[in-house]
């Protein structure tokens, strides 16, 4: 039986500090990740819809319009990202900011276009009635590419593009509860 269980109050305590360390540690990376979903959130969904309509009604190649897809949802993620997930820290120019915001979204659009390729084409050309499908494009572009994607640019965001902020404006913008 677990020490809590028995009302240990030590245990009880114990459960709390962890809970506090980890919450203090983590806490802000929880945070933005959260911000960072609801804006991938609604990116994601200008993304489907606009690769959905690029490939089936104006009859453009998946990779086509895939690539305009990704694009037009970058752009309104980016304004998200700058203004909300991470507007807490430093800013280090306008110009800056996008120029790496569109690089690494550049690598992670390659990494949805690789994963699209290889099932378009790559596997495809093995059993084209399964793998030449939108079902099958939608689930390599925006299932397996998206994830895989959305990892790295997270990663590349918070790195090199949104750079932290002093220690000082972290604290503030997590205490207004944002």
């Amino acid at each position: 039986m677990p020490a809590s269980a028995t009302g240990d109050p030590s245990a009880t305590a114990t459960s709390e500090g962890l809970v506090r360390r980890l919450r203090d540690r983590f806490g802000q990376l929880i945070h933005e990740f959260g911000k960072f979903g609801v804006v991938g959130g609604i990116a994601f969904v200008i993304d489907i819809a606009l690769f959905n309509v690029a490939a089936s009604v104006f009859d453009l190649g998946p990779l086509t319009a895939k690539t305009l897809s990704t694009v037009v949802a970058a752009s309104f993620a980016f304004v998200g990202n700058r203004f909300w997930t991470w507007r807490h820290r430093a800013r280090s120019g306008l110009a800056r900011e996008y120029g790496l915001y569109f690089f690494f979204n550049a690598v992670g659009l390659g990494i949805g276009l690789a994963c699209l390729a290889i099932s378009h084409y790559g596997l495809g050309s093995i059993w084209p009635t399964v793998f030449r499908t939108l079902l099958a494009d939608n689930i390599a572009a925006n299932v397996i590419g998206v994830m895989l994607g959305t990892l790295f640019r997270f990663w590349s965001y918070r790195r090199f593009v949104f750079i932290a902020a002093a220690p000082a404006a972290v604290a503030a913008a997590t205490a207004e509860g944002d």
